[in-house]
């Protein structure tokens, strides 16, 4: 049995030490609060979905067993919460309509300038070219590179198959990789 410093936090935290929930919190926090604020496109329902989502983990953490991938197991859970706290306020009907209709995962300039050192003509360009991407290739775009989860957790975390991660990031980089060629584009960038 391999146990990872995630596990072993987990384990901890499971039996109520308060390090290893400090630990989980420090080490989720932003990147849950970046994922809801996508979600949401409000920043007080977030963090207010965030708060409770914590406060659940803590108050019920007896209840879970073992968990193997803490990320993944995170991400869903959150997802979850914001969703149900979006359709407990009327937000929303369901998913599709919700991320359709309000397309809040949109890239900014800041979160492009965070991964790559470009000028600000470009970063505005890339972004420009990330936010012509369907919602779900966004999503799946922003869970794979600016959240780190690797294809396997996106499928979990998103209720896909595996191939179908696969299939929207070539899709993706398909659209990235024929709009970056277009001359229009292409005359921006060497400018």
């Amino acid at each position: 049995m391999d146990i990872t410093p995630e596990k072993s936090i987990w384990y901890f935290f499971v039996k109520g030490d308060l390090n290893a929930f400090s630990a989980l919190f420090k080490g989720y926090y932003s990147v849950l609060y970046d994922y809801g604020l996508k979600i949401s496109g409000n920043v007080a329902l977030t963090e207010d979905c965030l708060q409770d989502f914590f406060i659940y983990l803590y108050d019920n953490k007896q209840n879970f067993g073992e968990v193997n991938n803490i990320r993944s197991y995170l991400f869903v859970s959150f997802r979850r919460a914001v969703f149900k706290k979006l359709k407990k306020e009327r937000v929303f009907l369901d998913y599709d309509e919700a991320i359709e209709n309000r397309a809040k995962f949109d890239f900014s300039p800041e979160e492009i300038a965070i991964k790559q050192e470009l000028t600000t003509m470009k970063r505005t360009v890339l972004t420009e070219l990330l936010n012509s991407l369907s919602v779900r290739e966004k999503e799946t775009v922003f869970l794979r590179y600016y959240s780190g989860l690797t294809p396997n957790q996106i499928s979990t975390v998103m209720g896909i198959s595996y191939q179908s991660v696969l299939n929207t990031l070539q899709k993706a980089f398909v659209k990235l990789r024929k709009a970056s060629e277009s001359e229009a584009i292409f005359s921006i960038l060497n400018a």
